[in-house]
């Protein structure tokens, strides 16, 4: 059997960007003319983002990033689809690849320890472990491995506060504290447990490659995974082996949908779903059904609408 013809490439690195706008045009360039869709964001500390393409075009994209200063050695999650999950091709400026709102983090100067997939579950399953989920609230609420912490974050924004608070209340109660953390593919751990050895916290670990990482090493019959894990393109979510999941988007707020969050009353296809109704106003809901429509009638021609988003996730690019 032959395997799906769209190869999807999830990648990563912080590493140290003197001039990123520099980087972009030439970078740009080359996604465009090998075919490649999918969004890459460039920063001063490092890149980050999720494309799809022909193996073709992936390799010579990937050529391309891996002659980028200190990322020889970047970190790629592949996966395959049988439709292309992007409409666009973009390379974006920012601030941070992952924002986090800590200026002065350096990921490069200490991170965690990385943990094997097959060695995760001894160490999830000591008590003596405390286990956060560093990911958002929308994407913790279809899966997450069995006695996470959920932080209950809207956004990576908030995470820093949520730390410090829960870190007291554990040296309150007399506990040294020994965390294990996990994101979708370990540029949020990159990130959070940098920040917790920068606070002090010794004993910090966390799942190299992050959940996806897991998902496609580890059997299902020995899997501590509950759920499915959301994912930043088309495909909405992955369970194990990567095999797309079963949850669709609501195109108005963003957040994965469920068989029965769509026999809600208030989902409407591109319209709404329960959780946005009644945040958004009764004139932004009818300007999405216009878009909706206009999508409907452009893929009634064979065409894409050029108002269609390129990304499923509320954050910019791949969580990675």
């Amino acid at each position: 059997m032959s395997q799906p013809p769209i190869r999807i490439a999830a990648l990563y690195q912080f590493a140290r960007f003197d001039a990123p706008a520099a980087l972009k045009p030439d970078l740009l360039a080359c996604m465009e003319g090998a075919g490649v869709r999918g969004t890459l964001l460039l920063a001063r500390e490092g890149i980050n983002g999720t494309i799809a393409g022909s193996d073709a075009g992936i390799d010579a994209v990937l050529a391309h990033v891996r002659a980028l200063p200190g990322c020889a050695e970047i970190e790629v999650k592949e996966s395959r689809a049988e439709a292309m999950p992007f409409h666009r091709t973009k390379v974006r400026l920012k601030k941070e690849i992952v924002t986090m709102g800590q200026p002065d983090l350096d990921p490069l100067a200490g991170v965690g320890t990385y943990v094997a997939p097959q060695d995760w579950n001894a160490l999830i399953s000591d008590p003596d472990t405390i286990l956060i989920d560093t990911r958002n609230d929308y994407e913790v609420q279809i899966g997450t491995f069995e006695g996470a912490i959920d932080p209950e974050t809207r956004s990576f924004r908030e995470f820093p506060d949520w730390f410090r608070a829960q870190r007291a209340a554990l040296e309150a109660e007399g506990r040294t504290p020994k965390i294990a953390m996990f994101c979708t593919g370990g540029i949020r751990c990159e990130k959070s447990t940098a920040f917790a050895r920068a606070e002090g916290v010794e004993e910090v670990y966390h799942l190299k490659g992050g959940i996806l990482n897991y998902l496609e090493h580890v059997p299902e019959d020995e899997s501590l995974w509950r759920g499915e894990c959301f994912v930043f393109d088309e495909r909405v979510s992955v369970g194990h082996g990567l095999k797309r999941g079963d949850h669709a988007l609501c195109r108005a707020c963003r957040r994965p949908l469920s068989a029965e969050d769509m026999a809600h009353e208030h989902y409407k296809e591109g319209v709404s779903c329960h959780r946005c109704h009644g945040e958004r106003s009764e004139e932004q809901r009818a300007r999405y059904a216009e878009r909706q429509r206009q999508e409907m009638l452009a893929e009634a021609r064979g065409a894409e609408h050029v108002g269609r988003k390129d990304e499923a996730g509320i954050d910019d690019g791949a969580d990675g």
